[in-house]
């Protein structure tokens, strides 16, 4: 797992707020809207992911869609998605998860999958079509780092991340602060920073004074 343990920013922790108004917008995705991540591990994208997909868990199901056989259902369930509306379903082969993303665009709710080495960019777009078409919100984590242009609502790559409550690797984790790229149509054009931290709870926040920066601030 990497880890920059250098301080990127002065996270300002009485300023952070709460997911909401604008940045609720750019973290909820509507039917039919796609999101890909990327970056660091240990950053916290899986669960900016399910928090895009938690509103549609009241409707019906989100599965996640796990390649790495890494997926805990208990980072759902921390952000307060319901037991029963969360379901793994673990895959390895290219042409079954394919398959796989396709039918669950057909049935359930919401859809977090992990996109695995070898898939190609025109299976990806065809999936991309779908989940419009069904109007099924959809967030995509390539292994590789790597999705087609033009098929995303929200991009956020992490970039670098900070863990609080760990030395040298030992230590229970008590606050992370992540800093983001996000691009996409929910920019507008735009590529702008974000740092979201999170403390464990069912919500992220957002460091306000970092929403209006361009990555020209992390050259």
């Amino acid at each position: 797992m990497v880890v920059h343990l250098e301080r990127i920013s002065e996270p300002i922790h009485e300023r952070s707020v709460a997911l909401g108004g604008v940045y609720d917008s750019i973290f909820t995705l509507a039917p039919g809207q796609i999101a890909g991540l990327s970056g660091l591990p240990g950053s916290g994208l899986t669960r900016l992911g399910l928090t895009m997909l938690a509103p549609h868990t009241e409707r019906g199901p989100l599965v996640y869609l796990d390649v790495r056989g890494w997926a805990n259902p208990r980072a759902a369930w921390e952000l307060g998605i319901d037991p029963e509306h969360f379901i793994v379903v673990h895959t390895e082969s290219v042409v079954m998860w394919a398959r796989a993303v396709a039918t669950l665009l057909d049935g359930v709710r919401a859809v977090y999958a992990e996109v695995p080495h070898g898939v190609k960019d025109s299976v990806i777009r065809t999936l991309a079509a779908r989940a419009r078409t069904r109007r099924t919100p959809l967030v995509l984590r390539p292994l590789d780092g790597r999705l087609p242009q033009g098929i995303l609502h929200l991009h956020l790559e992490a970039r670098e991340v900070i863990w609080e409550g760990t030395d040298r690797g030992h230590g229970v984790l008590e606050r992370r602060f992540a800093l983001f790229e996000a691009s996409g149509k929910a920019m507008r054009g735009r590529e702008r920073t974000i740092e979201v931290e999170d403390n464990g709870t069912n919500d992220l926040r957002v460091v306000p004074h970092m929403g209006t920066q361009t990555t020209e601030r992390l050259a």
